[in-house]
């Protein structure tokens, strides 16, 4: 098989329980499987949310605060909480980890752009795994906005793929795919196993859809489809409470829902 670099994005509603507690079991098979991927002569990106959830819970706040400041505060001890975690769950299995924090200014300043696209080339010739996350902790932008530019992640994804110049982008979530309704509220509905082309309609079943513990939803996953697919990726949306679907994707199986590359 022609090794690739692909980009794996995880949620926070993957990363955690209902409490807000990491979920050591999931994160340790998904450091297992990425490790695994990147032995084989493969590059792997994660694109990691959860650093305000997981601050959250290691400070003890009863509920996740409203004011900005706190949800940043929230956010450093989150995202030192998760890197301890995925260096340690990496270690096990022989790779090396690097943070990499970003706003939305670094992906729009073409010198800092530039920047961080050697930043990237940088660890994944030399082996590295890089782990990126938006840098709550700093910009208020991400956390103020009713329109995030990153949609708890999902859209920074794409764009790091786009920028790593990735072959594939992997969404996984705590919803299996595509649905041609909302699986939440209906017993009858089907996966959408292949999409070919982003409609209007499918951005209307795609509307609505979220989880409590994270902040985007499947019109976000839709978002950054749309923009992988016409930068050249293909784009996977699979469940993350299994890692090992990476495996399944990568092996071509049919597996959640499919966003074929436009070129």
């Amino acid at each position: 098989m022609e090794k690739q670099r692909i980009v794996v994005k995880v949620g926070t509603s993957t990363l955690t329980g209902e409490s807000g507690a990491l979920n050591f079991r999931t994160i340790d098979k998904l450091a297992q499987v990425l490790s695994s991927v990147h032995n084989d002569g493969n590059q792997v990106v994660l694109v990691s949310s959860g650093a305000i959830a997981v601050g959250v819970n290691k400070m003890r706040l009863p509920i996740k605060p409203q004011n900005v400041s706190m949800k940043q505060a929230a956010a450093a001890v989150g995202q030192c909480e998760l890197m301890h975690i995925y260096d340690k769950c990496f270690g096990e299995y022989g790779n090396i980890v690097g943070q990499i924090l970003l706003t939305a200014e670094d992906i729009a300043v073409k010198e800092k752009r530039r920047n961080l696209k050697n930043t990237f080339e940088a660890l994944l010739e030399n082996g590295m795994i890089p782990i990126v996350n938006e840098n709550d902790s700093v910009s208020h932008a991400e956390i103020e906005s009713e329109k995030k530019i990153f949609g708890d992640n999902d859209m920074l994804s794409a764009i790091v793929a786009k920028l790593c110049e990735a072959d594939r982008l992997i969404v996984l979530s705590d919803i299996e795919g595509l649905y041609n309704g909302n699986p939440k509220e209906r017993s009858d509905v089907q996966l959408i196993h292949t999409v070919e082309e982003i409609t209007d309609e499918l951005k209307e079943l795609a509307a609505g859809s979220g989880s409590n513990r994270g902040t985007g939803g499947m019109i976000t996953k839709l978002e950054a489809a749309e923009y992988a697919t016409l930068h050249g990726m293909d784009m996977h949306i699979a469940l993350g409470n299994d890692p090992e679907n990476i495996y399944r994707i990568m092996e071509g199986e049919a597996v959640g829902t499919h966003f074929i590359k436009r070129y």
